[in-house]
This record gives C-alpha cells, structure tokens and sequence, in this order.
C-alpha cells in the first residue's frame, strides 16, 4: 500500500513540475510586434496609377478550362501587357509557349538566376457580383474590382512594373532576371511545363523562383492575433483518383442489397469517419506556430508554446477543431464528383465517385493511393488512378532563398511576422522542381478577410495601395539577388 501511495505521490510531483515548467515558459512567451502590427493602405497618387494598370489587366478577360484549345485572349493579353510594360519588351527576352509567357531580363552574370512567376488565366466569375467581374472598377477606398485581381493578376502587375521602372532608372541587375506568366495555371495544364522543359534544354539553373502561395493577413488561424506574412515552403502532391462498383443492375423495383451506389455510400462514409492518413508536425508546421505562439489567446498559447509536451496530444485534436491547418499535417481526400445510372428507376450496373487527394511529404502519392485502394477493396469498391503527382521538395526555411525573401518581407512591411507554412493548394512552382531547389510560393500582397475568400469566389477585389508594397518587394529581391 505504502508503495502505491509512493507512485501516485511520485507522479502527482511529476504533473505538478511539468504544470509549473510550461506554465511558466508560456507566461515568458511575449507579444513580437506582429500583435500590433497594421498595414497602412494609402490610396496615393502611386497606388491610384498602379490600380489603373491594373484595372486594365482585369478588364481583359481571361477564362481558362481544360476543354477550350483557343489561346486569343491570352494573346489580346498579352497585346495590352506590351501597352503598359513598354520597357519590358524593348529590353527583355520574350519568348511564347502556347500562349504562356516568359521574359528574360539579362543581368551581368547568368550564374544564380531568379524567376518571378504569377499566371494570367483565371478562373470563370459566375453569380451576383457588386461589381462586375471584368470591370477593373476602382471604388473610393481604393480597391480594384475584379475576377483575378487576387489571383493573381496583381502580383503580376507587380513583378511587371518593378522591373518596368528599373529600366527606366538605366539599372543592371547583378544576375539573370526570368518572369514567367502561364495561361494554363487554374487547370494544371502544360504552360509552366513547357517552360521548365526550355530551361532544362538551355542548361538553365534557377538559384531560387518566386510563385503565388500566402499573401500578408491578419490573423491568419483562428485564435493568433497580428499581422503575417505566409510564406510557402511545402507543397503537397495531387491526385485524381476514382472509384468504381460494379453489379448486375435490375430494375428498381425490386432493389438487392448492397447496390453499387451503397458500397460506395458505405466506403466513403468510412472514410470519412475513420480518416486513414497519419498526421504529423513537419518541421515547416512546428516553426510556423512556434512564431504565432507568442500572439495567440492564453488558451492556445500555453498548448502550441509548448509543443515538446503536447505535440502527440496536437495531431490528434488539431485536425478535428481546423480543417484547414489539418490539412498541413496529413494527405487528405475530398470525394467530388459522382455517378450512377442514367435512368431514375434503373439499379445501375455501375457507379463511381472521384476522390481529390492531397499528399503529404510523410506518405506520399504511392502510400497514400495504396492505403485507399486496400480500404476501398474492403468494400467490394474499384481503385482507378486518373492522375498522380508526387510532393513537392520541401524548401528549408534555414535556407538563404526563404532568409532573404524574410529579410525583405520584414523591411518592406514593417512589424509583420514572416511564416513559413505547408501549401494545400496547387501552384506552378512543381513543375520547377527539376531546374530549382528553393521554390517559394508567396504573393507579397496584403488582404483582408473579405479579400481573401473573394478567391475564387464573388467580389474578388484588391487594394490599389498593397500594390505600392508589392512593386518595392520585386525591386528589394532584384537588388540584393
């Protein structure tokens, strides 16, 4: 008896150094300056200029889909970017690729060039806008109205009208200077490939590329407090992956069990219930909140501010509270299409589902696609691959490429704190990985909240001012690259 006394005595002293141990690292987390950080939006005489630029690039129309080969408005594009960029095209390389953009602007040495990349095609702009999708309307805040503006039209003006005015001040970047634009970016179709193909035929090694990926935001997780700057470092593979039952059919009159359309039913329901992937803090994720830690409520500051002890507990619960920053943590699959019989009273002989899948660096595309081929086996349910791509490289946020985009991130908006984080989207920057180690996805924008999920969806829009931060980010990056 004197033994268990002496355990749980033991034990309780352990809980009580270990309450006392984080309790304390937690009170001695202090607030940086990203807590109070504000990004000023001016609507000067610089910000209404760029926003009028950029007015005009959103008044252009460009819709991609997988199913239309007809490239002329990229090329009418292209016509009004000859318009407002007139230096670009009397001094820059310009090369086309089926209507996917490419200028070189050559430096005094080709040793460690850098791309700038952003696409031009966007997404169709349906429903009730307050203004319309292509009108480039600029209200009295300064916002420019329009489908593309945040993605991602606006940090192509940026890059654009960065280079656009060095020229005209006679500088000479200290290396090679590529900007890439495709008009393929929001199906995943051939424009960024084929522009990484021409590198790799001409030798050429990009010392590190900037893409689209995370903006500047206030309190980009629930529960953190301030101003940041998300940089993407990690890219998760794609997958289209269906899934197929088959029966005898009949008519539905006289239903059997287990119906095509049931097994699926049944299959994705489980998957759904019992999620088969693994989550896992990668060392993106962990350096992500141990820089929110210090702004976030007291609740969640004491848990993420001491991640060495409650990291097991975190997979767990993160997930369920946040689809969003569970997602970083694991594959995901997202069942988004469906079909069964042609007729409302016919048992179809044969259904499927399509399942969208995200795979994480952990368990990757191979794993990940065997894990839901054995559960969907389990329910009499076929496993067809539509198509599947690997992870990306992961980018290491101790490398120089993410420290200077750091550094100049800070410089330009001051007190902001830079994140490193796992992208759950698609950019072009994967099909890089063969000409480039350090691929960053980051749009050096500021949104708001409204801005944000504007994306595509209705009202997308942009203030004319972040512009103004945007051009000095390219120019910063281009005199110290």
């Amino acid at each position: 008896m004197d033994i268990i006394k002496y355990v749980i005595i033991c034990i309780l002293i352990i809980l009580l150094i270990l309450f006392i141990i984080t309790l304390l690292r937690t009170l001695f987390l202090r607030k940086n300056s990203a807590a109070d950080a504000k990004v000023k939006i001016i609507f000067d005489v610089r910000a209404k200029e760029y926003g009028e630029k950029l007015a005009k690039m959103v008044k252009k129309e460009t819709i991609s889909g997988r199913f239309d080969s007809d490239k002329t408005k990229f090329y009418v594009f292209h016509g009004l970017l000859e318009e407002i960029f007139p230096n670009i095209h009397k001094v820059c390389q310009k090369k086309v690729f089926d209507g996917s953009l490419l200028f070189k602007w050559e430096g005094k040495s080709s040793e460690k060039p850098i791309m700038f990349m952003s696409h031009h095609d966007v997404v169709e702009a349906t429903g009730k806008w307050k203004h319309e999708p292509f009108s480039g309307d600029i209200d009295e805040q300064g916002r420019v109205w329009g489908r593309g503006t945040v993605d991602t039209k606006a940090s192509l003006f940026c890059m654009l009208e960065a280079v656009e005015e060095l020229i005209a001040e006679g500088y000479e970047p200290e290396n090679d200077i590529y900007i890439s634009s495709s008009c393929t970016e929001e199906w995943g179709g051939n424009g960024a490939t084929l522009i990484a193909e021409y590198f790799k035929s001409q030798g050429v090694r990009l010392d590190f590329l900037i893409d689209e990926g995370g903006m500047v935001l206030d309190n980009p997780v629930a529960g953190v407090n301030g101003t940041y700057a998300m940089i993407g470092l990690v890219e998760k593979g794609y997958g289209d992956i269906k899934f197929v039952a088959r029966s005898n059919g009949g008519h539905a009159s006289a239903p059997g069990k287990n119906s095509p359309l049931v097994k699926l039913g049944r299959f994705m329901a489980y998957v759904e219930k019992k999620n088969p992937y693994k989550s896992k803090f990668s060392p993106t994720v962990t350096q992500m909140f141990k820089r929110m830690a210090p702004n976030m409520d007291f609740g969640m500051k004491y848990i993420f501010g001491n991640m060495w002890l409650f990291k097991p507990l975190l997979t767990k619960i993160i997930p369920i509270i946040s689809p969003t920053a569970g997602a970083m943590l694991k594959t995901t699959i997202a069942f988004t299409k469906a079909k069964g019989s042609e007729g409302l009273n016919v048992l179809p002989q044969e259904a499927y589902v399509t399942g969208n899948m995200r795979f994480i660096h952990h368990q990757p595309d191979d794993e990940s696609v065997g894990i839901i081929t054995k559960i969907a086996s389990k329910f009499g349910v076929e496993t067809e691959i539509i198509c599947q791509d690997p992870p990306c490289k992961i980018v290491d946020y101790k490398c120089d490429a993410f420290k200077l985009v750091e550094q100049v991130t800070r410089e330009i908006y001051h007190g902001v704190e830079v994140c490193p984080y796992v992208m759950t989207g698609s950019t072009d920057a994967k099909y890089y990985g063969d000409v480039c180690d350090a691929c960053i996805r980051f749009a050096p924008l500021y949104i708001d909240e409204q801005q944000y999920e504007s994306i595509h969806g209705l009202n997308e829009n942009i203030y004319a001012g972040t512009l103004s931060y945007g051009v000095d980010f390219y120019k910063k990056i281009i005199y110290l690259s």
